[in-house]
């Protein structure tokens, strides 16, 4: 992407406002702690990695307005951090700037989003070598640079096998209600050059089986120890499918989206978002008023399904309850000492 998606913008957290894409690339600024609650809370910023990058700096600017007031300070940052509760990022991020020495809080946010330029490097090369050298993959969501902040990590991978000469074609998702797939992720292929075709969500299993889909690759917002993974509703299914047709189901996040805490996916907690995501769309009704809707943002894929869970570290394979847990001692990438020893200004 030739563009920031987030960034700190003085006095101010920068963003793009992604419920605009692609029909305009409109940038936006949050001088308060409502604009950076309802930034992430609308979807306006979005993508597990890039809310935590986002919320971070959103504690760094909460520190500037609540200089000397630590009550009004620990409330902004309490509000950030629940600002979405499925993805783990968000309240890692948050907590990982608080706990900063002596208070360098947008020292600490800076150098997260630095480590999550990093972190997707390495992780789209261990990826990539998982795609065929020719043929077709499946995705869902959108987990490019626009969730990340950075190079993205399902399409990130996609992107990267491409880049090596690989002649991959990817059919993509739509995503209903809010429809990432169809805006965001067919934008950001086309701008990397990747060959790709939109389909609609129920679709899926017949692409798979007509178009001799190789792999799905997918993101992930929270991943429980055994490997259960938190994504995008309609991620399950599409794992259900992989498995009937034989074909391997990946999973790409960083550790950073690993909750250690959790032994299986029975503790994370799906968020349910308004009616009215799925009653109308772009303000034009689809559905009766009042129709009662069931509209949970995520589904939880358990671990058996996955083939493999592509990390920074490498490919993490089953049983994730040994393989996972084993990634919560590695040393991080190094770029945030580099960073404190270099200082951490843009």
């Amino acid at each position: 992407m030739s563009f920031e998606v987030v960034w700190w913008d003085g006095d101010a957290v920068g963003y793009v406002d992604q419920r605009l894409l692609p029909q305009a690339l409109v940038r936006e600024r949050a001088a308060g702690i409502d604009g950076v609650v309802e930034a992430i809370a609308t979807l306006a910023v979005r993508g597990a990695p890039c809310i935590g990058a986002f919320g971070a700096y959103g504690v760094a600017l909460a520190h500037v307005l609540f200089p000397d007031d630590p009550a009004a300070f620990a409330a902004a940052a309490a509000r950030i951090r629940e600002a979405r509760p499925t993805a783990v990022n968000l309240a890692w991020a948050v907590d990982r700037v608080l706990a900063a020495e002596g208070g360098a809080y947008l020292d600490e946010a800076l150098a997260i989003h630095a480590e999550q330029r990093a972190v997707d490097r390495a992780l789209c090369e261990f990826g990539a070598a998982l795609m065929p050298d020719d043929g077709s993959l499946l995705t869902h969501c959108n987990t490019g640079p626009l969730a990340t902040g950075a190079e993205g990590t399902a399409l990130g991978v996609i992107v990267a096998a491409h880049r090596r000469g690989k002649r991959i074609h990817v059919y993509v998702d739509e995503t209903r209600p809010l429809l990432q797939g169809a805006r965001l992720t067919t934008f950001e292929l086309a701008a990397a050059g990747v060959p790709a075709t939109l389909i609609v969500d129920g679709a899926a299993a017949a692409t798979v089986r007509a178009k001799n889909v190789a792999a799905v690759i997918v993101g992930a917002d929270r991943i429980a120890r055994n490997g259960d993974t938190a994504n995008k509703i309609g991620t399950y299914q599409t794992a259900i499918v992989a498995a009937h047709h034989g074909i391997p189901f990946y999973v790409a996040a960083p550790r950073s989206t690993i909750d250690f805490s959790l032994a299986t996916g029975e503790g994370i907690r799906i968020e349910e978002r308004g009616a009215d995501e799925v009653r109308a769309f772009g303000g034009v009704a689809v559905a009766p008023p009042g129709v009662p809707v069931f509209n949970p943002a995520f589904d939880v894929t358990p671990g058996h399904l996955i083939a493999g869970i592509v990390t920074e570290y490498g490919v993490a394979r089953p049983p994730y309850s040994e393989s996972l847990p084993d990634l919560q001692t590695r040393p991080a990438l190094g770029v945030l000492e580099r960073l404190r020893a270099g200082g951490a200004g843009r």
